[in-house]
C-alpha cells in the first residue's frame, strides 16, 4: 500500500496581514518622508505668500502671529481700547480692555459690558498678552503694481520668453530630426561634439557675444535675448532626439511609399506624436527665459523701458526694502504666471521629461 504524501502548504490567511502591515508601513514612511521634503521645499512659498497678506505695522510688530494678525481693539468713548488676557484672582483669564495704564495696578473694561464699574487690577499690565485677531491685508499687491509698472514688464518679459521659445521649439526640432532619422557619415561624432557645448561656462563667450552684439548694433534691444535662441540648444536637442527615436520607424516608411518628402514625414508624423517632448522643451526655455537676470542686465543696460521682471523686481527690491509685504506681493504676481502654466500643462510635461530620459 503507498501513501500520498501532501505538499505543505503556508496558509495565506496567516502571512497575509502581516505582510500587508509591512507593506503599508513602508508606505506610510516612504509617503511620510515625501511629504517632509514637500513641506521644505514649499516653506520659503508659504513665507513669501503670507507675508505678502501683511502690512508694515504687522511686520514691525514682535508680538505679531505667523498669519497676518492684528491686536483687538474695542471702541469706547472714541478711544481704541487694547484687549488683554488678564489672569483673574480665581485663576481664569478674561480678555478685558485696558483703560487706565497704571504701574502697579491698572483699570479694565468688561467689552460685553462698556457700562459696567471698572474692574481694577493688581500688577503689571505691560506682561500681559495681547488678544490678536487675523486681519489679512491686500493692499500691497495694488501699490506693487503700480510702483513696479507690472503690465509694462509682463509684456516685455512675454514678448522675450515666447519669442525664445518659438525659435527653440522651430530649431530643436528640426536639428533633432536630423539626429534621429538621418544617416550621414560622421553624424554621431557631430552629435559628441554638440553634446561637449553642455560643459562650456556661458562666462566663456560671454564677451565675444557682447562684443559681437554691440558691433551690428543690436545693444540696448531684445535682439541678442532672442535671436540665439533660433539656433538649437544642445539639451533640447537631446531630449527631442530621444523622444524622435522612439517613434517607430515603420510609420516614417508608411509615410514615405505614399509620397511624402522628408519634411512632410515630420510635420504630419513626427510633431503630431511628440506633444509631451515639445511642451517639455517649450516649458523649459520658457522658465527659464522668464527667470533669466544676466543678459537682460547686461544686454539692456540702461533701457528701463525694455527691462524684463527679473530685472525690475532688482531694482525694486533695492528702493524698497524696507517694505517686505510689497516685496513678497510683487515675488508673487513675478510667479504667478509660470506657476499657472505649469500647472495646466503639468500632466504632457511629465510624461515627456520620464519618455525622453529613457532610451528606447
Amino acid at each position: 500500500m503507498s501513501t500520498k504524501i501532501q505538499p505543505i502548504t503556508r496558509s495565506r490567511s496567516l502571512a497575509t496581514p502581516a505582510h500587508q502591515l509591512r507593506k503599508l508601513t513602508g508606505a506610510g514612511s516612504v509617503t511620510l518622508f515625501g511629504l517632509l521634503i514637500l513641506l521644505a521645499f514649499l516653506l520659503p512659498l508659504g513665507y513669501m505668500s503670507v507675508t505678502s497678506l501683511k502690512s508694515l505695522k504687522q511686520i514691525q510688530d514682535p508680538h505679531s502671529q505667523f498669519l497676518p494678525s492684528s491686536p483687538v481693539t474695542v471702541d469706547y468713548a472714541g478711544k481704541q481700547l487694547p484687549l488683554l488676557n488678564v489672569p483673574m484672582p480665581d485663576g481664569s483669564v478674561r480678555q478685558l480692555a485696558l483703560l487706565t495704564a497704571g504701574r502697579e495696578d491698572s483699570q479694565f473694561l468688561d467689552p460685553a459690558n462698556l457700562e459696567a464699574e471698572p474692574i481694577q487690577w493688581v500688577g503689571r499690565w505691560r506682561v500681559l498678552e495681547a488678544v490678536y485677531k487675523t486681519d489679512p491685508t491686500y493692499d500691497n499687491f495694488p501699490l506693487a503694481w503700480n510702483q513696479i509698472k507690472f503690465g509694462l514688464l509682463f509684456r516685455n518679459t512675454f514678448i522675450i520668453a515666447i519669442s525664445g521659445t518659438i525659435g527653440t521649439l522651430l530649431s530643436s526640432i528640426v536639428v533633432a530630426y536630423g539626429f534621429a532619422r538621418f544617416r550621414i557619415p560622421g553624424i554621431n561624432v557631430i552629435f559628441l561634439v554638440l553634446m561637449a557645448t553642455i560643459i562650456l561656462p556661458s562666462e566663456v563667450t560671454l564677451i565675444p557675444t557682447y562684443v559681437f552684439f554691440r558691433l551690428i548694433g543690436w545693444g540696448g534691444t531684445w535682439w541678442p535675448l532672442i535671436i540665439p535662441h533660433f539656433f538649437a540648444n544642445a539639451y533640447n536637442v537631446f531630449l527631442l532626439r530621444q523622444y524622435f527615436r522612439g517613434i517607430p520607424k515603420d510609420l516614417d516608411e508608411a509615410a514615405a511609399i505614399d509620397g511624402a518628402s522628408p519634411l512632410r514625414i515630420l510635420l504630419n508624423v513626427i510633431i503630431p506624436q511628440s506633444w509631451p517632448a515639445l511642451t517639455a522643451v517649450a516649458m523649459f526655455h520658457f522658465f527659464f527665459a522668464w527667470n533669466d537676470f544676466f543678459k537682460p542686465l547686461v544686454y539692456l543696460q540702461g533701457r528701463e523701458e525694455l527691462y524684463p521682471i527679473s530685472v525690475a523686481l532688482t531694482q525694486f527690491n533695492n528702493i524698497y526694502a524696507t517694505q517686505p509685504g510689497m516685496l513678497m506681493a510683487a515675488a508673487i504676481m513675478a510667479i504667478a504666471l509660470p506657476v499657472v502654466i505649469f500647472f495646466l500643462a503639468q500632466r504632457q510635461f511629465m510624461q515627456g521629461i520620464v519618455i525622453t530620459g529613457v532610451d528606447k
